[in-house]
């Protein structure tokens, strides 16, 4: 499928001109003729009575109702590359395990199921970049914890300077600034930053690129864009503050609590006991990484801090000053949280650090089991002391290998499958949206002549323009317009075109949010 402006992505089909009929997945058979909607050819159909179109019901209407679904044919909606907006995944409110209680969430920008579903959708559109080739989802893979393999990430002009960063359970912690030199303020900063990266996605506005501007443009002519702006913010405006709001609130849902450290802490009252469900060797690592240097522990948690494992915000540089492209850098204070580090087969998702020049966690354990060299930004607690002559652990190679199976417990099973985080796209990059539901519709009739009403109630989109059709002869159509409320609820008592018997439907209405 080929967009207006001939290129692939978000799309909605137009009805076939002729009328048809179809079966649909109430089992009724439904007519349907040419409507001033892009929809596709499956239905939804309901009425006070089971029917088929033109027999007799015993009510004062007679009334069929076509719930126009946007998507490709009958199985569209199990299909990849379709979004139901009528029935959300629930991003808002999922389970969290009690003991966390780390959360950056500012108030102006709480997660909601239909923002996080608009930031998937721009976080998975490759549109957003100048030559449509790279989106978020490039360098932050599902299947890679939202990370990339790559060293060093590929851009619409070249690679990336650093190592593209995990994005597990970003929201889990005090730390608000992103980056690994946190010079992003907040999740919503960081949000457009590679946008605007004349190597990274190119709406740069320097040597000669676009500028933000210009894709603010861009989506604005995208219809489905309209209806999704307008569902989340309650217009049409598409602004940078609106796609760094969204984008956010995607990336703060996604979170990791799944993990075998999660199932045995839900097993014993505090994390100092060991977990039924370790090994004596992870079990070993736990206390090795909890305790502090005095208590003949690594110190890990003093800067790593479990339950979360998110980075202490006063965390300074942890002695890794290599760059990828060679030379020396002090900048890097930040750090992803620790869950997740490998996938389930315990092998990397890629290499570790900003420069990714460390391939395993055991090299990660050799690092800070002696760190030699002192730099000015490197954190007090790899310092040594008071000489600050680096930091000498002296652990040996059984404590190493305990910490290193301790810390592959952390990797948690949902994060990499679940649907409500992966691509929304299909392989094709196209995407459909459903925007009325393929169930649950209703439009009754009361009252005689002159007093009757038709009532339309549905889960709708919020804000979305629809129409009431009506018809008696299935070639001249009446419309009624009426908009879903805020939460989508759609709740309307309409005044009829005709006084006797007529069909009717609720389309969607094309170019009119």
């Amino acid at each position: 499928m080929v967009n207006s402006d001939g290129k692939k992505g978000i799309s909605m089909t137009q009805h076939p001109e002729s009328l048809t009929r179809h079966n649909c997945a109430s089992g009724h058979n439904c007519a349907s003729g040419h409507l001033p909607t892009r929809a596709a050819e499956r239905h939804a159909c309901s009425s006070a009575t089971n029917h088929k179109i033109g027999s007799k019901i015993a009510a004062p209407f007679r009334m069929a109702l076509c719930a126009t679904i946007l998507g490709s044919a009958c199985f569209a909606q199990s299909q990849e590359g379709v979004v139901d907006l009528t029935q959300l995944p629930n991003y808002s409110n999922q389970e969290l395990p009690s003991y966390i209680d780390r959360d950056n969430t500012p108030r102006n920008n709480p997660i909601s199921d239909m923002g996080a579903m608009l930031g998937r959708v721009l976080f998975y559109d490759k549109r957003l970049s100048r030559n449509d080739t790279v989106s978020c989802s490039s360098c932050h893979q599902q299947e890679h914890a939202f990370g990339d393999p790559l060293n060093a990430s590929l851009g619409v002009s070249g690679t990336t300077g650093r190592h593209s960063m995990r994005l597990i359970n970003v929201r889990f912690g005090n730390e608000r600034r992103m980056f690994w030199d946190e010079r992003a303020d907040s999740v919503e900063d960081q949000a457009t930053r590679p946008i605007q990266d004349h190597i990274e996605m190119g709406f740069s506005g320097t040597v000669g690129d676009p500028d933000f501007s210009d894709l603010a443009v861009k989506l604005a002519g995208i219809e489905e864009y309209q209806v999704l702006f307008n569902a989340v913010f309650g217009d049409l405006d598409i602004t940078e503050q609106r796609i760094q709001r969204s984008i956010a609130q995607f990336v703060r849902s996604i979170q990791s609590f799944d993990s075998r450290f999660d199932e045995g802490l839900s097993q014993v009252s505090t994390d100092r006991q060991d977990f039924p469900n370790y090994s004596d060797a992870e079990n070993r690592g736990k206390r090795l990484f909890l305790d502090p240097r005095a208590q003949r522990g690594a110190g890990c948690a003093a800067c790593h801090r479990p339950p979360e494992f998110d980075i202490n915000p006063n965390s300074q540089n942890n002695g890794v000053t290599g760059t990828l492209g060679g030379g020396t850098d002090f900048t890097v204070t930040r750090s992803p949280s620790l869950r997740d580090l490998v996938g389930s087969d315990r092998q990397p998702h890629s290499g570790f650090m900003h420069n990714a020049s460390l391939q395993s966690l055991l090299a990660v354990v050799n690092h800070y089991d002696g760190i030699q060299g002192v730099n000015p930004n490197l954190d007090r607690r790899l310092s040594g002391g008071r000489g600050r002559n680096g930091q000498n652990l002296n652990l040996s190679q059984g404590e190493k290998s305990d910490l290193v199976a301790f810390l592959e417990t952390l990797t948690g099973n949902a994060v990499y499958t679940d649907e409500k985080w992966s691509d929304p796209f299909n392989e094709g990059g196209e995407l459909r949206l459903v925007v009325i539901p393929s169930e649950g519709t209703t439009i009754s009739g009361n009252g005689n002549n002159r007093s009757r009403r038709l009532r339309v109630r549905m889960r709708g989109v919020p804000n979305v323009r629809y129409l009431v059709q009506q018809t008696k002869d299935f070639k001249t159509w009446t419309s009624i317009p009426f908009r879903a409320d805020r939460d989508g609820i759609v709740d309307q008592t309409i005044q009829p075109s005709f006084d006797k018997s007529m069909f009717c439907r609720v389309v969607y209405a094309v170019g009119t949010q």
